[in-house]
Formats: C-alpha cells, structure tokens, sequence
C-alpha cells in the first residue's frame, strides 16, 4: 500500500534476515576499506624506510641553521618533487621556505616540516659527549625527522588519493628557522594559509604522544651597544664601553625578574662583547628571548626591557640599537583534532629497543642529572588530555590561530633526554631516532586520510576554533611588519 508517497508493506522474517545481512555486509565492506586504506598508507612509508631514513641522515649531517638550510631545503623539494608534488620555492621572501602541492579543490589538508639546526651543539652519534671537528651546529631538536616524516606522511597520503581517487588537496609547508627566526610568521602573515581546512604537524620527543595543549609566546630580539674605542689602560677616560652598556642592561633586567608575574621566562647571551681585554668594546650586542604563556603579557615585559636598554645606554654613555628577531604566538589546542592523532598513533603503537639500542640508551641515561625514566617507555603511548608541562615556543603557533590545527611527538630521544642537548643530537643521528619518524610519519599519513575522508571531524575542529578565537579576532604579528631576519644566525 502507498500513502502519500511511502510504500507501506509487511515486513517477513526473511525480509528482516536479508536487511540484517545487508547491513553486515556494509558495515564490514566499510572496516574492510578502512583496514585497506590504512594498510596503503603504511605500506608507503615502509617500502620507502630505506630512503627515508637516508635522507634524514644527510639532513642530520648537513646541521644548517635557521635561514641557511640551502642544502636541506633542496633535498625535501627534491624528494617531493620526485613522488609527484609541485614545488613553489622561496616564499615568503624567504629562500628556503617552500611549498609543496599535489591534487586540487577541497579539503586542503596541510603537513607542516621544520629542518633548521641549533648552533653550539655539535655532536657524533655516540652516547658520550663528542662534537664532530669542524661542525658548529647540531640537529638538537631533531628537526631532521620532522621534516623527513612530514614528507614521508605527504607521499603516502598523496599515493593513497591516487590509489582511492580522492578529491583534494595535500600540501607539505617546507617551514625555516623555527628554532628563533619565527620563519611560519611569515608564511601566516602571507596569507598562505588561508585555504587551509586543517593542519598537521610533529616533534621529535623523548615520548610518544598526542596530547593537546599550549606554548609559551615569545619575543626575541638583539640590543646593539654603540661606544668609543680607546686605550684601556693608557686613556680610559677617553672611552665608552658598549660592554658596559650591554652588562648594565643585563643587570636592570635581571633585577626586573623579581618584579615579572611567575610564568615569564627572559634568557639571553651576550653575543658580543669585545675583541681585546685592552681596548675599550666600541661595539657589543645581547640576543634577549621573552617568553609567556600569554602573548599580551609577553609584549608588556619586551616594553620593559627595551627600557632597560635605553636606560644602560644613557648611564653608561653609549648608544642603543634593538632589531626584532622573531615573536610567535602561544598554540591554540583543538581537541576535536586531537582525538583523532591521538586514536591513529595507538593504532601505530610505539617500538621496542633491541640489545644494541637498549646499550646506547643506558649510556646515554649515565649522563643525566634528572630523572631517567624507564626504556621501555618507547613502547608505551601516554594518556589522552591537556598537555600541562609544555614550555618551549614555537611558529606553530601563529598557524593555530588562523586554522585549526594538531600535532604529536614522539619517541626519537632517548626517554628522559632534554631537548636542545647534545643527547638529542645522538640519538637523532642513529636508529633510535629512525624508528620514532617512522611512527610519526605513519600516524601523520592515518590523520590527514582520515580528514579527507570524514568531513564531520573538519567541520567539529572549526566550531571549536571559532569558539575558543572568539568573535572579532584579527591575527597581528608579533614581528610587526619586518622582513625576514635572514641573517639572525650569522
């Protein structure tokens, strides 16, 4: 019978029994294209383990700082463009910066990478401390991996669109000089992101994890001292130490911590401070970081210090020049993402050590003056929740706050190694440090496939972000409108 366009019947129990078989049929069509595409994406990384792990090696080897990764910047575009990508290079009028883009319409799906070294961390990949000759510069924050994997993820998840012919777009931002030249500000503020439904991104760690939480914002910048040279010992009178401006500076501000709110971290060096212990330094500088979980508060203690600046250099009669270096904003979580990175790397799991690498762990754990947590913990994925302990910076950070956006770290360190070590560097230039970019890279490819394929998980992320930005946000970089301080490390 059919009543206003409905068609009313009497359902029999074979009726019944061919919809219920139906349905498991379709339910396990789904898990059985699930479990395939999954298995596409990690069969990808691991036919290509070998190259992978080949090309991270030589970026661990080339260590090139913020700015001067000439020769890994070259390698990643090299590698992307071989598996099918097109590459726009130099962005952001910065040469080492680049984007690269396979697919076209929507949902854009974004895999950032980092490949900067840190100065001042030379180191062989050896559980003992032993700076390779004539290196400056080490991969402390392994930033070798991350861009490695980010790539890695991009290909797979590039073949798998292929493969399954979905629509879209996979981007990999090649992102420079994150450890302090702030390099996504400008890609931010270039608008490069604008199209981008959801970003995807990484750490090297000593745990795995895909926990959400925050950063601390930060400002950097160096004070330049101006004097006059003369005769320390024959005509001091005649001179005016830009060392002393620099020390008094130092000094001014050091007693300013006492009068910060308690999350405030400020750390410097003098970077220069004279040539001879007899000549009075016409020229000295001090590189200053500002840190705070709250970018407002980070702008009102940089005011401070550059006060502390003008007023060292009027007590000691010198002149005083200050040039920002960078400035990032804090991260802004989204957990509706998170769940997801979060789901996918236990899906990945973590790895055990063999006998050779549980060695090399043990001793480089002999060297640590803090808590050595167990070897086994490469194997274990920590709990699911707001990430409290986070206290570095990063250019992530302007990125969450134009699109939502998620990461992860994992096991590439030895369990409790610091960053920015040279523990880091070790483990980041052998197998250990392999295995967590492996995982990495996979649990990357599992998110982004599933954020093409599950539009409802985009369209939660952007509610939750538009909530947490509130209404009238307007992003304002915390480098104003500089260009790039290409020559920051120099």
């Amino acid at each position: 019978m059919r009543v206003a366009g409905f068609s009313y019947f009497r359902q029999t129990p074979i009726d019944l029994t061919m919809k219920r078989i139906t349905l498991l049929l379709m339910m396990s069509c789904s898990v059985a294209y699930a479990q395939s595409s999954k298995d596409q994406l990690i069969k990808s990384i691991d036919v290509n383990a070998a190259v992978y792990a080949a090309t991270a090696s030589k970026i661990w080897e080339y260590a090139e700082v913020g700015y001067q990764e000439s020769q890994s910047s070259a390698l990643l575009q090299q590698t992307l463009t071989g598996a099918g990508f097109s590459v726009q290079a130099g962005v952001g009028e910065m040469p080492t910066a680049f984007i690269a883009s396979w697919g076209s319409g929507k949902p854009v799906i974004a895999i950032l990478g980092e490949y900067d070294a840190l100065p001042g961390v030379s180191q062989e990949a050896v559980p003992e401390l032993k700076p390779i000759p004539g290196k400056k510069a080490g991969h402390a924050c392994g930033h070798h991996l991350f861009g490695v994997a980010s790539a890695a993820a991009a290909i797979a998840v590039k073949e798998w669109m292929v493969a399954n012919k979905i629509k879209g777009t996979i981007r990999f931002y090649g992102t420079p000089a994150e450890e302090g030249g702030s390099g996504k500000v400008y890609m931010v503020r270039g608008g490069m992101f604008n199209d981008v439904d959801a970003v995807l991104h990484w750490h090297p760690g000593a745990v795995n994890s895909a926990q959400y939480g925050s950063s601390l914002a930060n400002k950097t910048g160096k004070f330049r001292f101006y004097g006059i040279a003369s005769h320390a010992a024959a005509s001091p009178e005649r001179g005016r130490s830009a060392l002393d401006g620099v020390e008094a500076m130092d000094d001014m501000v050091n007693m300013l911590r006492e009068h910060v709110t308690e999350k405030t971290r400020i750390h410097y060096v003098i970077t220069r401070g004279g040539e001879a212990p007899n000549v009075v330094p016409a020229f000295a500088e001090a590189y200053y970081y500002v840190r705070h979980p709250n970018r407002d508060e980070v702008k009102s203690v940089w005011e401070r210090i550059v006060k502390a600046a003008q007023g060292a250099a009027m007590g000691t009669e010198t002149r005083v020049e200050y040039e920002i270096t960078g400035g990032v904003y804090d991260v802004l979580p989204n957990v509706a993402l998170a769940r997801v990175m979060d789901a996918n790397l236990r899906k990945i799991g973590g790895y055990v050590l063999t006998p050779e690498e549980r060695e090399f762990a043990t001793k480089i754990q002999s060297t640590f003056t803090g808590k050595k947590p167990a070897l086994e913990s490469t194997n274990e994925i920590a709990g699911f929740g707001p990430d409290e302990e986070s206290a570095g910076s990063t250019d992530v950070g302007d990125v969450s706050w134009v699109v939502p956006t998620v990461g992860l770290s994992t096991a590439t360190w030895v369990p409790g190694t610091a960053a920015h070590s040279w523990q880091a560097v070790a483990a980041g230039g052998m197998s250990i440090g392999i295995k967590g970019m492996n995982m990495a890279a996979k649990t990357l490819a599992l998110t982004a496939a599933e954020f093409f394929t599950n539009p409802q998980v985009i369209q939660d992320a952007w509610k939750e972000f538009n909530t947490k930005r509130g209404e009238g946000f307007r992003y304002e970089a915390l480098i104003g409108d500089r260009k790039p301080a290409l020559d920051y490390r120099k």
